[in-house]
């Protein structure tokens, strides 16, 4: 049976971050993940996950700047302070709420000094979580909807974890970005599995609910159980309306 998690970026987002996780809980899901959750108390979050007996499996570090559409800031050069800021900042909150996962979001850059300072900040968050129940996720991003993200396929991502090879840095593996960029989804899946860390998915090319668009999330669900894949599925899609109308595949694809 295929577990699975809601990522209250995209579910839910018409209520506050308390009340979405026990719609989440409700809905069905096995656990959440959440985006920036910051502005939200601490303990707030902890009764909520506490009421519902459900675990916040992920978060992301800090985008930067919302005015300037800032999308993170990992491997954007001249911003090192404020992106390890940024990396205490999603360490501290992840250990207070029991969250283990924290994607360290790379933002808009690209060359040889953008790389240089995604290695150098990715090393700085591992030396920070090293004696912590906690990981490391780089995730990338389809060019389409982020042209000038510094992070777009799993092969440059594969680069980076091989060249940092620290077990506590891994892929997020996210279905809709994969699609999007490389397709063969199964066949990469299985090709990263040992360095998957989480895994989210959504349609294409909509980026809808999975029962909907062009992949048979039926069959990819079930591959990845048979490669032992067994870690709760990160619903991250963006509902047509209602969230709670969007959910009847927790009954199909499970």
């Amino acid at each position: 049976m295929t577990e699975f998690s809601a990522n209250l970026g995209f579910l839910w987002t018409d209520r506050s971050l308390p009340d979405a996780i026990h719609a989440a809980k409700k809905a069905g899901f096995d656990a959440v993940e959440c985006h920036w959750p910051y502005a939200v108390p601490v303990d707030d979050v902890k009764a909520a996950l506490r009421d519902t007996s459900m675990q916040m499996l992920g978060l992301n570090t800090a985008r930067g700047s919302v005015e300037k559409s800032e999308n993170g800031l990992c491997a954007v050069p001249g911003r090192e302070k404020e992106a390890r800021d940024m990396l205490d900042e999603s360490i501290d909150y992840a250990m207070q709420i029991g969250t283990k996962k924290i994607h360290a979001m790379a933002g808009f850059a690209s060359g040889e000094d953008a790389h240089q300072q995604f290695i150098a900040n990715l090393q700085y968050g591992l030396d920070k979580v090293k004696d912590l129940p906690v990981d490391l996720l780089i995730e990338p991003l389809n060019r389409f909807d982020a042209p000038d993200y510094f992070l777009s396929t799993t092969v440059q991502a594969e680069s980076i974890l091989n060249e940092v090879a620290n077990p506590k840095l891994q892929l997020m593996f996210d279905c809709y970005h994969v699609q999007l960029m490389q397709g063969n989804l199964c066949g990469l899946f299985k090709h990263h599995l040992s360095h998957i860390g989480h895994v989210q998915f959504a349609s294409v090319p909509d980026r809808g609910p999975p029962d909907t668009g062009e992949i048979n999330f039926s069959y990819v669900f079930n591959y990845m159980q048979s490669l032992g894949y067994s870690a709760p599925l990160g619903a991250e899609y963006k509902p047509k309306g209602d969230t709670d109308a969007s959910v009847g595949w927790l009954k199909t694809l499970a």
